[in-house]
């Protein structure tokens, strides 16, 4: 598997270097939403490679903007004096009830939208990278955070690394299963990165 690993990074780096994909050609008006599925025990070697992707980039004047959806959530929840709070609770409260407040705590229109808004405002950034999809489910959901960002990362185009499969059908639809296994939900609007041409 490492030889087809080494072949995504380059076909990464390719397609994300190229013109075509920075100036987001080619999409007919659709959103510039990219999706790298990966499977999810390769989630180390992923990290590397999007770091050595982000070097190499980098090195051709391409600026990476990366948000870590875990990262973001915790310092919102923090900045809002929340953290201490749910460190106290969790231990009492059984998962659902747990995953309920999360939810609310970081409602992807109320909370994650304006925060990424606000990280993407300079504008001085080529690409975004989403990432940490696997470490906030089921607390926020991918698809609904790629909904809620089609207003807000316009004019650049996203890659949002996925730890499952992407899956697209003619009769079904597409939809996001995380890990392989739990169908986060149809969202039809992303491209998979790996079926684009560099």
């Amino acid at each position: 598997m490492p030889d087809e690993l080494t072949h995504q990074e380059e076909h990464l780096f390719a397609v994300l270097s190229g013109e075509r994909f920075l100036r987001m050609e080619g999409l007919s008006n659709e959103v510039p939403f990219f999706i790298y599925p990966y499977e999810p025990e390769h989630a180390l070697s992923i990290a590397k490679a999007k770091k050595r992707i982000k070097n190499r980039l980098a090195s051709r004047g391409v600026e990476v903007r990366e948000i870590n959806l875990y990262d973001l959530s915790v310092e919102i929840l923090k900045g809002r004096g929340d953290w201490e709070e749910i460190l106290e609770v969790e231990s009492g409260l059984d998962k659902t009830e747990f995953a309920e407040m999360l939810q609310s705590m970081l409602n992807p229109q109320q909370h994650l939208a304006p925060a990424i808004r606000e990280l993407l405002s300079d504008g001085e950034f080529d690409v975004v990278f989403l990432t940490g999809i696997g470490e906030v489910f089921p607390y926020i959901r991918s698809h609904n955070v790629l909904n809620n960002l089609q207003s807000i990362v316009v004019g650049k185009p996203m890659l949002m690394f996925f730890p499952g499969h992407y899956e697209q059908s003619d009769t079904l639809g597409s939809s996001l299963v995380l890990f392989g296994r739990l169908k986060d939900d149809q969202y039809y609007r992303a491209k998979n990165i790996l079926e684009q041409e560099p």
